[in-house]
């Protein structure tokens, strides 16, 4: 008894002790050899990878400068409180790709206790650097495979949260192809090498596709509009708009609001190339789509201009609104303001509510602390990108030229806060936050 027992516990030993051998053995392949023993395996060719039209991302430009919705000093204000500060508690992948994404690569700062875009960009793509922070015991950011780099995404803080959304956010901060990453095996790889696993690795169906579309829409378009999964499947642009506009416009990440920008960016794309991303059919769907949106806010934003989380029931949401706390109010009206300021005027509500949204989230942004902004950091990072768009520029490149010209800034405290809270609620105790 105590024989059979043994004999079937090393049975199980050997069988996990192969396939750890052979796990390491194959994210050791070079990319050919991967692609061959492939084949050998399925019978069927692997899949070639895809061409990217260029080596630095496209970049959506805002459409407007609109010091009636933000001026200067308000704007220093708002990105003061969300530079890229963090204590060691707080450097997570999460926060990172967020500070990233709307800073950009380059960005330098006076303060040396804020990280630079060179910083948080290696923290992602050096393992080196991950581990110098987290430790051994934690499993690495990145994840070698055959035929290239993947990310270790989910619920987990030493994770990036959201399938793609390193991709995204390492694409909008700038970073090229030809940029070296540092997987475990040590390899020599780069930001293609992650690109090509995403391109691979992407299922419709799964729940988040925000930011794959928006990853792959910079990269690809419109040189490449369809391209084939290693399933086998073939996927284009039009299928992930059609995608995205799937369900109630509350569904995903942050209110829905994440579908809202990733669409607006698609069309823009579209129209930029000469309707040559989207077909005619999906390019009108998508305009019809974003005017709902439009009307949506129009109807549900609130008196003193904040747009609350169930922003899609459009006048039932102002009329019976939802006890919704402050971060969330903040995630929807920071979130719109960013689509809106590379969306066409047409898609716009009144610009009156535009200003008002913008006169909200500045008060309410500037009445935190450093401290308070920190735990909810993914959520004001929108804001101040959003800001930025609205006066034409990016938060780096609006911060030289403000500490340029106000050198004492980088010094200075944050604003004070208000004798009063802001309109919805200024909470002295805030509930901590979710994951965005």
């Amino acid at each position: 008894m105590h024989r059979g027992r043994f004999s079937l516990k090393v049975f199980l030993s050997l069988q996990a002790l192969a396939l750890a051998v052979f796990s390491v053995a194959w994210a050791g392949l070079s990319p050919r050899a991967a692609d061959r023993l492939q084949e050998a395996v399925s019978g069927r060719p692997a899949m070639p990878g895809v061409r990217p039209a260029r080596n630095e991302p496209l970049e959506i430009e805002p459409l407007y400068n609109e010091e009636s919705v933000v001026s200067d000093g308000e704007l220093a204000a708002v990105l003061r409180l969300v530079r890229p500060k963090f204590d060691k508690e707080h450097i997570k992948p999460n926060f990172v790709e967020h500070a990233l994404r709307a800073w950009g690569a380059d960005a330098r700062f006076a303060d040396p206790a804020v990280m630079s875009g060179a910083d948080m960009r290696d923290f992602l793509l050096d393992k080196s650097r991950y581990v110098g922070h987290y430790g051994r015991e934690v499993r690495p950011l990145l994840v070698d495979r055959p035929r290239g780099v993947a990310i270790r995404w989910g619920d987990d803080d030493t994770a990036s949260i959201h399938h793609d959304h390193l991709l995204a956010s390492l694409t909008e901060a700038g970073v090229p192809l030809d940029q070296r990453v540092y997987p475990p095996s040590g390899r020599r790889m780069t930001m293609n090498d992650v690109l090509q696993e995403a391109l691979r690795d992407f299922r419709l169906d799964e729940r988040e596709t925000e930011w794959s579309v928006l990853g792959f829409g910079l990269w690809l378009a419109p040189e490449t509009t369809h391209w084939t999964t290693s399933d086998g499947r073939t996927v284009s642009f039009d299928l992930l708009a059609r995608r995205l506009m799937r369900g109630w416009k509350e569904y995903g990440v942050c209110s829905g609001t994440h579908r809202v920008y990733s669409l607006m960016a698609l069309w823009r794309l579209n129209e930029r190339f000469n309707r040559r991303v989207l077909s005619e059919d999906v390019a009108r769907e998508t305009w019809a789509w974003l005017e709902e949106v439009r009307d949506a806010i129009r109807d549900s934003q609130f008196d003193d201009g904040r747009w609350p989380p169930n922003w899609p029931e459009g006048r039932r949401a102002k009329e019976n609104p939802e006890n919704a706390p402050e971060y969330q109010q903040v995630i929807a009206t920071g979130h719109h303001l960013e689509w809106l300021a590379i969306a066409p005027v047409e898609l716009h509500p009144p610009r009156e509510q535009i200003e008002r949204a913008a006169d909200w989230v500045i008060s309410t942004t500037t009445s935190k602390t450093e401290e308070e902004i920190v735990g909810y950091y993914t959520f004001y990072s929108h804001v101040g990108n959003a800001l930025a768009l609205w006066r034409g520029t990016r938060p780096a490149e609006f911060w030289t030229k403000w500490t340029s010209e106000h050198p004492e800034t980088e010094a200075a405290l944050p604003p004070p806060a208000a004798d009063e809270p802001a309109d919805g609620g200024n909470d002295a105790l805030l509930p901590p936050p979710p994951k965005p």
